[in-house]
């Protein structure tokens, strides 16, 4: 479902300040795969998402998603292949728009987008059973401002709205590290189940290494921008913390790495 082919992205190329973000990086994911990603600051996780969803272009290297070649494609034309949740809550919806308003916008993405002539009733039933799924009591509350919604119940609601043209491919940024712990938890509880419901392929950044562990069915750990880790299966579902940081600290060759991923 997502083909990566020896990706490079440089910034500040030719300059003291020259940063190798990713470099000669291939990664493959099989339809249905659910991917944790963790790694240090500054190893390239958000890059690569970021290179994925066109935000970045990169220097060298394809990138194929369902077997199109996106790699020179605009992110906004990437958009119908994607859906994404970023770390902030306030980016995967219109604070000002109602409820309804921000799910008929994402129900349309890839068609001529307006509110005009209104939502059907078809539409907001539809809506209101999606909601439901959530168990946050949404469904009751449609023409409520997103706004005034929580930053889990906004994270949430950003999550149904990726997922509800479902994408090829789902891209999830961190999305709970602005949450407080009980509500991060709820809001991955949800992930899974919606990842699960509808087969998705997805792609998790995540800070913290227990969840990389618990969720998704497969872990690959970046350094430097590259690919220094990567479990599956059994090996995966038997992996503590601790086992984790011995893999990335023999496969960096370096003892740092503990410092690393423990501060971030």
């Amino acid at each position: 479902m997502l083909k990566v082919q020896n990706i490079r992205k440089v910034f500040n190329e030719g300059t003291v300040n020259e940063k190798i973000a990713l470099d000669n990086l291939s990664l493959e994911l099989k339809p249905g795969d659910f991917v944790t990603v963790i790694g240090g600051n500054g190893a390239g996780k958000s890059t690569l998402m970021n290179a994925v969803s066109g935000a970045y272009p990169v220097d060298e290297g394809k990138i194929l998603i369902d077997g199109v070649d996106v790699t020179h494609l605009p992110e906004y034309k990437r958009a119908k292949y994607i859906g994404r949740v970023f770390q902030d809550p306030m980016m995967g919806t219109a604070a000002t728009m109602q409820i309804e308003e921000n799910m008929a916008l994402a129900a349309r993405r890839g068609k001529f987008r307006s509110l005009l002539p209104g939502i059907t009733k078809k539409e907001r039933a539809y809506y209101k059973e999606q909601l439901a799924t959530l168990e946050l009591g949404l469904e009751n509350r449609m023409t409520a401002k997103v706004g005034l919604l929580s930053g889990g119940q906004r994270q949430a609601l950003t999550l149904l709205m990726a997922v509800l043209k479902k994408p090829k491919l789902l891209l999830l940024d961190e999305h709970t590290a602005a949450l407080d712990p009980k509500t991060a938890a709820k809001v991955l509880e949800t992930t899974q189940k919606i990842v699960e419901k509808n087969n998705l392929t997805t792609l998790m950044i995540t800070h913290n290494m227990k969840d990389a562990i618990a969720f998704g069915n497969r872990l690959i750990m970046m350094n430097n921008g590259h690919i220094v880790v990567d479990v599956s299966g059994d090996e995966k579902k038997n992996l503590t913390v601790k086992q984790l940081l011995d893999m990335f600290s023999a496969a960096s060759g370096s003892d740092e790495a503990d410092d690393k991923l423990l501060l971030s």
